[in-house]
């Protein structure tokens, strides 16, 4: 092989390893930040779940004391 081939082969395999590293450093940079956006978006969703369940609860119980104790066809004779 020629010094020039040899050049050209070696600038080839530094260029393709550098080119692979930094896509191979994008991509788990990408990935941190896409998992840091779904876990915020997560605790948020989660706090106002928790807060609509809350908000039920009270409106069953509310609901339950309107309506007062159920009503029943039979009465009893004394």
């Amino acid at each position: 092989m020629s010094t020039e081939v040899l050049a050209i082969v070696v600038s080839a395999i530094g260029i393709v390893l550098t080119l692979g590293t930094s896509l191979f450093a994008a991509g788990a940079w990408m990935v941190r930040r896409i998992d840091d956006r779904i876990d915020a978006v997560d605790d948020k969703l989660s706090t106002r779940i928790d807060a609509v369940a809350t908000d039920v609860t009270d409106l069953k119980i509310a609901v339950a004391r309107l309506e007062g104790p159920p009503r029943h066809l039979l009465t009893a004779r004394r």
